[in-house]
């Protein structure tokens, strides 16, 4: 009997084509036309990409994406649903560089670099000045009291002074912002560049949901409303087009820059948040977009160009569309406009100018002056840094200081939270800026140590330490890599991570709810045998149990049926296989006695790992110490140059010893695409390059230094990079071409770990091409010349993105029209 497709019409024959195709990637002789993907022919998701691609290529053939491959995972259910499929009009490409849009010259380029060098330069002599001075003041001081007064009086002088100085430059170089573009590496952008920089590095930054933040953000020429409450410490930058209105709660990771960055341009644009809003936590908003009063945003969403959520809608998923999900989950109480939030600030403001600045202040001009040696680098004299005491010394006192913190460090955070949790009741709704809010932000600051989390994740010992916070596990099955070094939290002692779960990087996991008026904690379950692939976001009630796998950029469900022995994919997500054949290939390798042979060699090889990290760590530690005490034993002659010299040398040498270490733990080589067991040495070798990766700096971003940092670490890069805080963790795997623009917040991330199988595979990006803000490109990807990708996309391993072609999405795929007739974008 003949398959019901098989015969004439345009079915058929996109079937036959549709098979023809698959075979040939799959390299078998026929594909039956109901033959599963996943289960029959063992494909997995880089193979059916690979596929895909070919797809696209064929102009007799229409678009497949991946969202089509695992909604109909059939050659017959594929090519029956593309052909009942209406096709969507899709977005003009981008347009590559024109005569008014073409890169800036060499001399431009070189002047930019210069500018951005001096200005970091003269900021760094500004900074000395002001230290010398105070410090000279203070230890005019008489006694401990006298020093103590001085230290308050400077410090306080010294906060006010780095608080107020980004807004007067602010005012003083833009006025107000507006839309409009900026050519990257112009004069209009050094402006841009130096209010940026200075905007972000504002200490109040630190003071992320607190009424102190967003009176800052509110100085800074933003419109915002009465009981607003920010926690994102991505810093809105152009924010005199950013509107929010009374009662709206940003969540932490949320990003909302008022500009966009795209083929040699930066165009400011508008953010518009009306009053009641929640906008949910790992959010990214475009410009020109739009929220009405009472909308709510789902957490791992975004909204693109264009978008505009309707009054008292909830949307959800990237780019975002309207869902019934509820997620607010807690209610203003009543009398919220009576939360002491004046109160709050200004014991914040008393606090930070009575405790926090004194000691750090008046401690180290006491430490100069009681300790003896010290004190003798600051007499005159002959210079001490010629002798090798003066080094040995040095050696030792570092050393002191390093392990002392550590030790402190550990014992604080493993006793201090737990009996400030002790306060508080889960479930339990409290007033927002009260006793219990304070001591809430409190734990959640102390627990969220990243240097801990960095030394023990990617090893059994991860494990302990996150029971010792206060995590539940439950039973432990012990991989070697149950967690890795990304993990955050509201609070630790309401987290429950099932047995046999393991965790890639990047879990968030959000035990608190917040309105404008109160708070509530909530325990947060993720279920036993789990998976969590990268940057997700757990929330309480996600509807996920047994046997889950959670992949990339994933957003955890909150309604429907709790999902097991599945998979989750996307934003909004959807179901695929919980795993594939080619998936099982080192299974063998995590049973019995093999389990325990490989983690018994993988402990002792991450116990080396750790001790490296540790001494690399305090070496760092020990040539700042080098540097702070030339520059004691200089200052008598030079004053404030041997302060500022020491500073600029201190930041020279944490870029290139940072630089020398990773080249080192690679061996000075290239690293090369490998699929493996996380039982095998390179993966342990791999998990010790991720563990003392070189970090750029923050005032790396948007410079020309940041392509000389990256070709440093092995990027094959072109010219004119234009990076505003993205991240490559495996940088020789990455290839860039000529005038590329990488927005704030995205990351090309050449490796994927499933379980216990690693990949990892080169990446490739085409001269001219954007990834817009928070959007990840994954291992084994070619994006064409002049491609876009919009912001928070993820773009899946083993995509072929075609030349100027705009893609966007959770996953990636080529993205509508811009707008229906109304104006408002089709999702």
């Amino acid at each position: 009997m003949p398959h019901p497709h098989e015969g004439a019409g345009p079915a058929a024959g996109t079937e036959t084509a549709l098979a023809a195709v698959l075979a040939d990637v799959v390299r078998v002789e026929r594909v039956p036309p109901e033959a599963d993907f996943f289960a029959d022919l063992g494909a997995d998701s880089l193979v059916m990409a690979h596929f895909c691609a070919r797809v696209r290529k064929r102009a007799d053939l229409p678009s497949v994406s991946m969202k089509d491959i695992y909604r109909h995972p059939t050659i017959a259910g594929l090519a029956a649903a593309l052909e009942t499929t209406v096709p969507e009009p899709v977005r003009p490409p981008a347009p590559a560089p024109t005569e008014q849009t073409r890169p800036v010259g060499t001399a431009a380029y070189v002047l930019c670099g210069t500018l951005q060098l001096l200005t970091l330069l003269g900021y760094s002599y500004l900074a000395a000045v002001v230290t010398t001075l105070g410090y000279d003041w203070m230890a005019a001081g008489s006694g401990v009291g006298g020093i103590y007064l001085r230290a308050v009086l400077f410090g306080a002088a010294a906060f006010l002074g780095t608080c107020v100085l980004p807004v007067l430059v602010k005012w003083t170089l833009v006025g107000r912002w507006k839309p409009r573009q900026i050519r990257i590496w112009s004069l209009a952008y050094v402006r841009f560049w130096v209010v940026r920089t200075l905007v972000q590095a504002n200490p109040l930054v630190l003071f992320a949901g607190s009424p102190l933040y967003v009176c800052y953000l509110r100085a800074l020429g933003a419109k915002i409303g009465r009981d607003v409450t920010v926690f994102s410490h991505h810093v809105p930058v152009c924010t005199d087009l950013l509107s929010v209105g009374d009662g709206t709660v940003i969540r932490k990771d949320a990003f909302f820059t008022c500009y966009r960055a795209h083929a040699g341009l930066l165009r400011p644009g508008t953010v518009t948040i009306g009053k009641d809003v929640l906008v949910s936590e790992a959010t990214v908003i475009d410009t020109g977009t739009s929220l009405g009063d009472g909308a709510q945003l789902g957490h791992a969403s975004s909204l693109h160009t264009g978008q505009t959520v309707p009054a008292g809608e909830h949307w959800h998923g990237s780019p975002a569309q309207r869902t019934e999900v509820d997620y607010r989950t807690l209610a203003a109480a009543d009398g919220g406009r009576g939360t002491p939030r004046a109160a709050y600030s200004l014991l914040q403001l008393l606090t930070t100018l009575f405790v926090y600045l004194p000691l750090a202040i008046g401690g180290v001009s006491m430490l100069l002056a009681e300790v003896p040696r010290l004190a003798a680098l600051l007499e005159t004299g002959p210079l001490a840094f010629t002798t090798w005491s003066f080094y040995g010394e040095a050696l030792v006192t570092s050393l002191a200081l390093f392990s002392g913190a550590l030790l402190a460090g550990l014992l604080v955070v493993a006793t201090v939270p737990r009996l400030l949790h002790l306060a508080l009741e889960p479930g339990k709704v409290y007033r927002l800026y009260g006793l219990h809010y304070s001591l809430h932000r409190t734990i959640a600051r102390m627990t969220n140590v990243k240097f801990f989390t960095t030394l023990f994740g990617d090893s059994s010992y991860i494990v302990g330490y996150l029971s010792r916070l206060g995590y539940d596990l439950s039973r432990v099955e012990q991989t070697g890599s149950n967690f890795g070094t990304g993990v955050k939290h509201e609070s630790p002692y309401l987290s429950t991570v099932g047995s046999g779960t393991m965790v890639a990087d990047g879990l968030s996991v959000m035990n608190a709810d917040y309105s404008r008026s109160s708070f509530r904690l909530s325990r947060v379950a993720i279920g036993p045998r789990n998976f969590l692939g990268n940057t997700v976001c757990y929330p309480p009630g996600g509807r996920t149990g047994d046997n889950c796998l959670l992949a990339t950029k994933v957003a955890v469900p909150l309604d429907g049926p709790v999902r097991e022995g599945t998979g989750l994919l996307g934003s909004p997500c959807f179901e695929i296989p919980r795993s594939v054949e080619r998936d099982a290939a080192f299974d063998h390798l995590r049973d019995g006695d093999a389990l325990r042979r490989h983690l018994t060699a993988k402990n002792a090889y991450n116990i080396r790992t750790m001790g490296l990290f540790l001494l690399v760590r305090w070496a760092h530690v020990y040539a700042v110490t080098l540097l702070a005490w030339a520059a004691a034993d200089l200052y008598p002659t030079l004053g404030a140059v041997a302060v500022a010299a020491a500073s600029v040398l201190a930041v020279l040498f944490a870029v290139g010893y940072s630089v020398a270490v990773e080249r080192a733990v690679n061996g000075f080589r290239r690293q090369t695409p490998r699929y493996c067991s996380i039982y095998t040495p390179y993966f342990w070798r791999h998990e010790r390059f991720w563990k003392l990766h070189a970090t750029p700096l923050r005032f790396l971003n948007g410079t020309p230094f940041k392509s000389l940092f990256w070709r440093a670490l092995g990027v094959r890069l072109g010219r004119r990079l234009f990076d505003d805080g993205c991240d490559m963790p495996e940088r020789s795997l990455v290839t860039i071409g000529d005038h590329c623009t990488l927005n704030a917040g995205s990351a090309i991330q050449c490796h994927s770990q499933e379980d216990g199988t690693f990949k990892s595979d080169r990446t490739t990006l085409g001269t001219g091409c954007t990834l817009g803000t928070g959007a990840l490109v994954h291992y084994g990807v070619t994006v064409g010349d002049g491609a876009v990708l919009a912001p928070d996309s993820f773009l899946m391993k083993g995509e072929d993105v075609p030349r100027n072609a705009h893609w966007g999405g959770n996953p990636a795929r080529e993205l509508p029209a811009a707008a229906t007739d109304s104006g408002r974008r089709t999702p």
